[in-house]
């Protein structure tokens, strides 16, 4: 039996051959990127190259096809070889990573990296078109120059000022903003030193001028925990009043509903009704209602707040509501969509109050079945407001039954069990089956983390705890689900045209890319979970396996995290295409509009349909589907900033010297990210920090290694560290691994080594821009 041989490596002229060929290739786009104006026949090829005999004929005419195959060289019609018109220019958005350079991001292509030198006056989240050097080879990214900026992705920044007699210099709060801004004493408007200011630019820089800019608001002294919230919101252009007009016409309206308001509506006020919500909640825009059937069925109503009825087409509240698209929670406060006469009072479903509602009635078996349901419009009275904690109470409680008795139910207002807490463990168990359900078809089970702070008077954490979901919170999300599923199930069978459904906002996820699922898999195989990913239904129920494996574990929500990025974003959409993560063939977002406008267009739509009038033009609703995505991104992004800055705010306040256990959860270049296990709060290792050896990043296998210890840190890694230095206006922080000991030598050699070589590299393409 002959013995399986080991593959053969690469021998030294193999690797030879292949540099050459890379080279050769490089020329010939070089070629053809200086002489993009001309278009060449073959032979002319073959003479300015000296492809002489038949052999390096072949070879040329291979390497010629490649650049064929790649778009960077065209056939004209008379069968000349010229650039490709669009060969090398590309239009994306910057991305600034890093001082010395940044990216472009390029839809549906390869990242482009642009040295600083070659922005051309470029900023974070410009869209650009760019320019692609020739001279890339296989295997490396790509690099290029901008050519033109096509529109700012911002023209107002958030930082600190430092106020000179005639002028003043703003620091931008953007960690991917590296330039000051000046500001002529004229435009400083009162600003003093060290005070927190949003700018507008008035004159962008260029190789003769510098960045200028105007104050056009002072937010507070820096540091000072109103001013950095406003801050955060003014960075991502989120507004925190209500014009005067919006203002105006909410506090103009009524809080008595009329008698032929509720005439025309199902009249609800005498089924047991109960909201759940957290303890600081104001705005309760989902409430349930519960009877017993006597055919032993249950009938369970998701109640959601009007607010359509209040906030109509062409009014102040309407323009400002598709404006915002969404409310935004920071640490300490909740900007809102709607001013607070709405959110917290009018359309806010308080206890013991008459509410007009929007509502998705449904008849169930006690195994979860759904044997009828009502869509329409309500009012209802709730009868009990229980805290999450409350309701959590119940249903830990012993002795109680999923159905009460008569006597139960009659005594059922007792200050704990009131109002419905005896209709608890019944709601929770048709929860979890429908839970059961959900998963049984493919819902992926993510549980993100999320951090909570504890805060004194003037906003300072005194702790942080990371929220725990429990049953509470589970039931009350499954009903929603319920509704946000059925709402636009029934949309879609009112629809007369089948081949055209009716015009319904919906939440898409779009299923995952099968190749980024498969790096995921490799990567997650790298520290000990298996995956299979063959097609989106396995991929599911290997995903739900790695959430299970995860539960506990160090790694859980640095990998959880990873995964979800590996995901496409839910986002809003007229297109029917399905939510992957909930395993829905169709979902909306019906259960909160006081606090998402989409949620407003769903009850728009589903009063149109029931109204029995034609599906509208889906060109009305796909704009208003992408402002609210955008939105909701930045609102996202804005929750982030807060809680990053509380983290680092709270871990300034700490021992200096304490040493905290943490998980490594990510490696770049420049060293490795450490989330810390007791605060979530997440920092940098610096290369330069790493004084034991010289590290050079392993890209395959996620670590870093000691060139002299071959000791390496890999994701995932359990590490101790140290806080060395907080930032709190950029919002992070540099930790240093409190095992690791300093050799002064090796990190000298390797800041020289560095130095050396981003000078070589910078020198190199300069040098041979000046030869083209």
């Amino acid at each position: 039996m002959k013995k399986k041989q080991k593959p053969r490596s690469q021998s030294r002229a193999e690797k030879q051959i292949i540099s050459f060929l890379d080279e050769f290739k490089s020329e010939i786009a070089t070629f053809f990127e200086i002489n993009s104006e001309d278009s060449f026949e073959l032979d002319q090829l073959h003479t300015h190259f000296d492809a002489d005999d038949k052999k390096l004929k072949q070879i040329f005419n291979g390497l010629l096809d490649e650049l064929l195959e790649e778009g960077r060289v065209q056939r004209t019609e008379t069968g000349l070889y010229a650039t490709h018109k669009n060969a090398f220019e590309l239009i994306g958005k910057v991305e600034h990573v890093h001082k010395n350079y940044a990216f472009v991001l390029i839809e549906g292509q390869e990242d482009v990296r642009i040295d600083t030198d070659d922005l051309r006056g470029a900023v974070d989240g410009d869209t650009v078109r760019i320019t692609l050097f020739s001279d890339y080879r296989a295997g490396r990214r790509r690099e290029g120059r901008v050519e033109e900026i096509i529109s700012r992705g911002k023209t107002e920044f958030v930082g600190i000022l430092s106020r000179w007699p005639n002028y003043g210099i703003l620091s931008p709060d953007s960690r991917r903003f590296y330039e000051e801004i000046f500001i002529p004493e004229k435009a400083l408007q009162n600003a003093q030193d060290n005070d927190k200011v949003l700018v507008r630019i008035t004159q962008w820089p260029s190789r003769t001028k510098r960045m200028e800019g105007e104050v056009i608001e002072v937010l507070g002294q820096a540091g000072t925990h109103n001013a950095e919230m406003h801050a955060i919101l003014a960075e991502f252009g989120l507004p925190y009043k209500f014009p005067d007009d919006v203002q105006a016409e909410s506090e103009a309206m009524s809080e008595v509903i009329p008698p032929a308001e509720i005439a025309r509506r199902r009249d609800m006020r005498q089924v047991l009704t109960f909201t759940i919500d957290p303890a600081d909640a104001k705005d309760f825009d989902d409430a349930l209602s519960v009877q017993l059937l006597d055919n032993g069925n249950y009938e369970i109503g998701v109640h959601i707040a009007d607010v359509t009825h209040y906030v109509r087409p062409g009014t102040a509240l309407e323009r400002e509501a598709y404006a915002r698209a969404t409310s935004v929670y920071l640490v300490d406060r909740t900007v809102p969509m709607l001013p607070e006469k709405l959110s917290n009072n009018l359309c806010s479903l308080r206890p013991n109050e008459d509410k007009l509602t929007f509502a998705a009635v449904f008849e169930m078996t006690p195994n979860a079945k759904i044997v009828n349901e009502w869509f329409g419009r309500t009012v209802i009275h709730s009868d009990r407001r229980f805290t999450y904690e409350e309701a959590q109470e119940i249903l830990e409680a012993e002795g109680v039954n999923e159905r009460p008795s008569e006597g139960e139910k009659q005594n059922g207002l007792s200050p704990l069990w009131g109002g419905g807490g005896f209709f608890l463990p019944l709601l929770n168990s048709l929860a979890h089956q429908l839970r059961a359900e959900r998963f049984a078809k493919g819902a992926i089970n993510f549980e993100t983390v999320e951090v909570k702070f504890r805060l004194d008077e003037e906003g300072k954490p005194l702790g942080l705890y990371t929220k725990v979901r429990k049953d509470a919170h589970k039931l009350i999300e499954e009903f929603m689900l319920l509704a946000n599923k059925r709402v636009p199930e029934f949309i879609h069978r009112l629809s007369k045209d089948k081949s055209k459904p009716n015009t319904m906002v919906y939440r898409i996820h779009e299923e995952p890319n099968l190749e980024k699922l498969r790096i995921f898999a490799a990567f997650a195989g790298r520290l000990g979970y298996k995956m299979k990913v063959e097609n989106e239904k396995n991929a599911a129920k290997s995903l739900n396996q790695l959430m299970a494996d995860l539960e506990g574990k160090p790694e859980q929500n640095a990998l959880e995290q990873l995964a979800i990025r590996t995901m496409a974003k839910a986002r809003y959409s007229t297109d029917e295409v399905g939510h992957f993560g909930l395993a829905f063939r169709r979902y909306s977002h019906f259960t909160s509009p006081i606090r998402r406008y989409p949620d407003m267009m769903a009850h728009r739509l589903l009063q149109h349909y029931l109204d029995g009038k034609p599906s509208p033009d889906v060109a009305e609703y796909e704009p208003a589907c992408k402002q609210s995505s955008e939105r909701e991104q930045l609102a996202s992004n804005a929750e982030r900033a807060s809680i990053k800055y509380k983290q680092v705010e709270f871990m300034a306040s700490m021992e200096p010297n304490r040493v905290w256990e943490g998980i490594i959860t990510g490696v770049t270049e420049f060293g490795i990210f450490v989330e810390i296990t007791e605060t979530a709060s997440e920092g940098l290792v610096r290369m330069n920090d790493l004084n034991d050896d010289y590290y050079e990043l392993d890209k395959e296998n996620y670590r870093l290694v000691g060139q002299r210890t071959k000791k390496f840190y890999t994701f995932g890694d359990a590490v101790k560290v140290k806080v060395k230095e907080t930032n709190l206006a950029r919002r992070s922080m540099d930790l240093v691994l409190a095992d690791v000991k300093s050799n002064r030598n090796i990190a000298t050699t390797r800041n020289e080594q560095n130095r050396k070589r981003n000078v070589t590299q910078s020198e190199k393409r300069k040098a041979g821009r000046r030869k083209r």
